[in-house]
């Protein structure tokens, strides 16, 4: 007996339920996202006067100029200490066995789940004048008067890099993990030695998650506000600490406003960039 045909689906009916579907997370996106963001542009380009004149401080401003510099600065710092860093630590992750790898990453994700401001304030403690290291150096006789190692750049940075070293850690061991054994055995096999492995072989195939833990790192800290406002004590103004003055102390809207799509414009164009240079979507692990 032959088959029966199977009715043939609707179009409009497959449509139908796909849109149902992505609609409600469509309106999430357009109206806490996509809006927010125009209506940051719109301020930009209205407050307090409809113009381009926020924009042209950009290039008449000497303290928007230090700023700018003074953030650039410090990105660049935190991310390059916190790559050698973590690239030491997810190498030593990479060859140890299980059990050692378990508590390693029980210690790289542990900081993530204490607050920033909580992180913030125990290196206050540990860095102010009177704190546990200059108090541990003043006893030892090594120095004689307390270092400067906070209210400052310095505190900036070693508190940044703190925070942002599993979001280089995470990337590079897992670029590590997906390295060829066999290639390192056949360079050790044809005379080379462990340095020459290391350097020939093993540190060009980690290049992708370099670069990948280098993106993150540098666009988080491209926005850091909490942990500069205390370990900078008010002297030391990043971009999003000096947005946060703009709107809530000035109360200049237009100039806060287009600093902040600045920068949203910034990270964006250095996300194309590096997309010419490597595939972004590979780096991160889309399929």
């Amino acid at each position: 007996m032959p088959a029966m045909p199977r009715p043939a689906r609707s179009i409009w009916g497959e449509t139908g339920i796909y849109w149902m579907l992505v609609m409600p997370a469509l309106f999430m996106l357009l109206g806490f996202y996509i809006f927010p963001l125009v209506r940051v542009l719109w301020i930009s380009v209205m407050e307090p006067t409809p113009g381009l004149g926020n924009y042209a401080l950009l290039f008449t401003s000497a303290s928007i100029h230090q700023v700018v510099l003074t953030t650039l600065r410090i990105c660049l710092l935190t991310t390059g200490i916190t790559l050698l860093l973590g690239y030491a630590v997810a190498y030593v992750m990479a060859q140890a066995g299980p059990r050692t790898q378990r508590w390693m990453m029980l210690g790289i994700l542990l900081p993530l789940w204490i607050s920033v401001l909580v992180r913030a304030f125990a290196w206050v403690a540990l860095l102010r004048r009177q704190g546990v290291i200059n108090n541990a150096l003043v006893g030892m006789g090594v120095i004689e008067d307390p270092l400067p190692l906070i209210w400052n750049e310095l505190g900036i940075v070693i508190g940044m890099v703190h925070y942002m070293l599993p979001f280089a850690v995470l990337p590079l061991l897992t670029g590590m993990r997906g390295i060829d054994r066999r290639c390192l055995a056949a360079a050790r096999g044809l005379g080379a030695s462990r340095t020459q492995s290391f350097l020939g072989v093993f540190l060009p195939l980690s290049l992708p998650g370099v670069v990948g833990a280098g993106i993150l790192v540098f666009i988080f800290s491209l926005g850091f506000l909490v942990t500069p406002a205390i370990l900078g004590g008010g002297r030391t103004l990043m971009i999003a600490e000096y947005i946060s003055v703009q709107i809530l102390d000035v109360v200049q809207w237009g100039v806060g406003t287009m600093l902040a799509t600045t920068l949203i414009v910034f990270i964006f164009a250095l996300l194309a960039l590096l997309s010419r240079v490597v595939d972004l979507r590979r780096l991160f692990g889309a399929v």
